[in-house]
């Protein structure tokens, strides 16, 4: 199989689909690994890198898509790419459907088959996938957060650990999982006084567990998360449902009744955002105010760590990758259910259940041929 990894276009993106390690695991496999010029320079990986571990490189994103079998990358395709698919061609990487109806449209209509990181799932319910990016974007949200509530950038001027004779800062974590127990991770390294929401009351008594009197649990209703949200001088969106849209718990009225200057870190922005006020941010402009509160909403969070970022994503996508390059993608999901969960798009169909009803589409689930 001929296989094709391509420089990122979403703006600040600086992760790259492949590294040499993968590229040389590929090329040991037989085949053929074309890379655009310069694509991995982001993360710290020079066109010499891939060639000395046995790639090709291509100077033009174009001949990549028009040569390449299985195009690997990291976000999702943008507009500009959207005429560059090609019918039957996989497209492996982060493609978060049920945030962007235009895409899911055109990938039925070009009948490219799209598998997407976030959607495979193993036996145990994980998403390995996605697993190490919500690691790193659960520990940033706080990071950033931490920034943001400083008086220069809009915040309180509020100092999440405080010091002796002065409050600690209140950090209010909506879901407990990966996201969310990253961020309690660093929330609690930093001396913050500590609450997170969830569901799934098996998972709070997990949180209880492990962190004790350090944070506070709460079981998810609209009242506790309200109560919670307004005392917080820091919020952190971390609410996931597997291919869906993420819920908006965070409504609009919340605001004008939070502490001036306090943040939210919608980390579920790639699936919509958990806020009813949520719009999509970049790096270079990270955050918008709205009745004095500081809320960033960058898509690509993981991105600001190039080189961590890329490393842990390749670590769990190249074993999938693999067996999608070695036997092709519909052998490759008769022998592998995580991959069947991970195809979204198939010959022009909708296979993915959430996505389809998201947008009120005709759901064709696909059958292992």
């Amino acid at each position: 199989m001929i296989i094709g990894c391509v420089k990122e276009i979403k703006k600040h993106e600086y992760r790259v689909g492949m590294t040499p390690d993968n590229a040389k695991e590929y090329a040991h496999h037989g085949h053929t690994v074309l890379i655009e010029t310069a694509a991995g320079l982001g993360a710290g990986f020079s066109d010499q890198d891939y060639i000395n571990s046995g790639a090709t490189i291509v100077y033009t994103a174009e001949e990549v898509w028009e040569k390449a079998d299985m195009i690997i990358k990291v976000k999702e395709p943008l507009a500009p790419e959207y005429e560059l698919m090609r019918e039957n061609q996989i497209i492996y990487t982060y493609l978060h459907l049920a945030a962007d109806e235009k895409l899911t449209l055109k990938m039925m209509e070009k009948k490219v088959k799209g598998v997407a990181y976030e959607t495979i799932k193993d036996r145990h319910g994980n998403l390995p996938c996605l697993k190490p990016m919500s690691e790193i974007a659960g520990k940033l949200s706080v990071q950033e957060g931490a920034k943001f509530l400083e008086k220069p950038f809009g915040g309180s001027g509020v100092l999440l650990g405080g010091v002796p004779g002065t409050p600690k800062a209140n950090v209010t974590i909506i879901g407990g999982g990966v996201v969310g127990t990253s961020a309690c991770k660093i929330a609690v390294g930093m001396g913050a006084n500590v609450t997170i929401i969830d569901l799934n009351l098996d998972r709070l008594t997990y949180l209880d567990d492990i962190f004790g009197d350090r944070i506070q649990t709460l079981f998810s209703t609209q009242a506790n998360i309200e109560k919670a949200v307004l005392s917080a001088d820091l919020v952190v969106g971390a609410v996931l449902i597997p291919g869906a849209a993420a819920p908006k718990l965070l409504k609009r009225e919340y605001l004008a009744k939070m502490k001036p200057g306090s943040v939210i870190v919608d980390v579920a922005i790639d699936q919509g955002g958990c806020s009813e006020f949520a719009k999509l941010t970049y790096h270079d402009e990270p955050v918008f105010m709205l009745d004095g509160v500081v809320n960033y909403c960058v898509g690509n969070m993981p991105g600001a760590v190039p080189r961590t970022s890329t490393i842990a994503l390749t670590n769990s996508t190249l074993r999938y990758g693999l067996m999608i390059a070695d036997m092709g993608l519909e052998q490759a999901a008769k022998r592998s259910v995580d991959i069947l969960e991970g195809i979204n798009t198939y010959d022009g169909k909708c296979t993915y259940k959430a996505v389809a009803e998201t947008f009120g589409l005709e759901y064709t689930p696909y059958v292992a041929k």
